[in-house]
């Protein structure tokens, strides 16, 4: 991590909104390190692939190269989708995104973050979650779900009531993790999985991804970033384990592998696997980008397609440096050096920008959050910054583009 780490602080102190108009040879010399195209060759001519480029992923193509990234609601209730869900995924597909991901979907009710959560676990959550599919895939968006367990950051309540671990008077229940070390100093401690619990965990996610197969998914993404289950097997700062799940880099890497592999074996060929992954924890002595490599060719070599590369949430302690695009350089690695494609994400906001991402080859999809929960139609305004006619949908486009001419 020490050696990437420069590059990194040079790029977010630097303002790394600079790229569509990086200037100096250090500057360049920072972009193309990262597997990103340098600034003479990208202007040479014009890209051939850009946010508007679709991408296909096996049997899978996507329209564009916009992504919902999941984010939680907190909405559910005994984790059923509901009406909310329905018009908070299907407003953004009737907005121009390409892939609408799922917020993270418990596998467990005991994985879930809080009592509000959407889940998976039961086949009574696979119709509403249908309903929801059908609109999406009618609006022309390709529809992904995000498959979580929440590990020793379960149980807790909701974000807007402070987010406190629940007792067991509050509706809490106990929280599993790879050792008996809590997220928080106070918070619960968890109770670690033996190698039987570990094996129930996997059956979950299997049976899960049946689930959602069954609901007409069509990408299936494993969350193993943020702090949850996954992820807290991979960092040796949450993993101290002895056994054969703990310790080396390989033992550490074992569940999320063998998760990998048994749902590469339950889902047809032609339908795409991403991994959320954590590029580094942002502490010292955690898990870090140069492990994140090791793992995506892991992945890669499993059957895994694209690594959606976040970073933190292990410790609530880590000091992330949170600028526009700060998480760019962690995709362009993996993607350079592991060789398989990947999803960048962390306050990109502006279309100019997203497109750069994608034409200097620093990633193959671009995330957006929290701006898409500002304005549904990003997608379609970004068409139209770039320069393109906007993708309206008709009952919209007739009345806004008639509007248009009239002016």
């Amino acid at each position: 991590m020490a050696e990437l780490m420069p590059t990194i602080n040079h790029m977010t102190t630097q303002n790394l909104t600079s790229i569509p108009s990086v200037k100096s040879q250090t500057e360049l010399a920072v972009m193309e390190n990262h597997g990103c195209q340098s600034a003479s060759l990208h202007d040479q001519k014009l890209p051939e692939v850009d946010l508007f480029s679709p991408l296909t992923i096996r049997d899978i193509t996507i329209p564009n190269r916009v992504v919902m990234s999941p984010m939680c609601q907190y909405s559910a209730e005994n984790g059923l989708a509901n009406d909310w869900h329905f018009v908070h995924l299907g407003s953004r597909a009737v907005g121009g995104v390409g892939l609408i991901v799922v917020e993270a979907t418990a596998v467990t009710a005991q994985g879930r973050i809080t009592p509000a959560d959407l889940g998976i676990w039961d086949d009574l959550h696979v119709e509403p979650l249908t309903r929801i599919v059908h609109f999406l895939r009618q609006q022309g968006a390709i529809a992904a779900i995000q498959l979580a367990h929440a590990g020793r950051k379960a149980s807790t309540d909701v974000p807007w009531q402070g987010g406190a671990p629940l007792t067991p008077e509050q509706g809490g229940w106990p929280v599993v993790g790879p050792s008996p070390l809590p997220f928080h100093e106070n918070g619960p401690v968890p109770t670690p999985l033996d190698t039987h619990g570990i094996k129930e965990v996997i059956q979950a996610f299997v049976s899960a991804v049946q689930r959602a197969l069954q609901a007409g998914f069509q990408v299936i993404e494993l969350h193993s970033a943020h702090g949850y289950l996954l992820h807290s097997f991979l960092s040796p700062l949450s993993n101290q384990r002895t056994d054969n799940y703990g310790g080396s880099l390989e033992n550490r890497m074992r569940f999320l592998l063998e998760l990998v592999e048994n749902v590469r074996e339950v889902l047809p060929n032609g339908i795409p696997l991403f991994v959320r992954l954590s590029a580094t924890d942002w502490v010292e002595g955690g898990w870090d980008i140069e492990q994140s490599v090791i793992l995506s060719r892991e992945l890669k070599a499993l059957g895994v397609d694209l690594v959606d590369a976040s970073t933190g949430g292990l410790v609530p302690h880590a000091r992330i440096p949170m600028e526009t695009g700060y998480q760019v350089p962690f995709a362009a690695k993996i993607r350079k050096e592991a060789g398989i494609q990947t999803g960048a994400v962390g306050l990109i906001t502006e279309a100019g920008y997203a497109n750069e991402v994608i034409t200097r080859g620093c990633a193959d999809l671009v995330d957006i959050g929290r701006e898409l929960l500002r304005d549904p139609y990003w997608s379609i305004r970004a068409q139209s910054v770039l320069g393109d006619e906007p993708d309206w949908p008709v009952p919209y486009g007739y009345a806004v583009q008639r509007r248009g001419r009239r002016k």
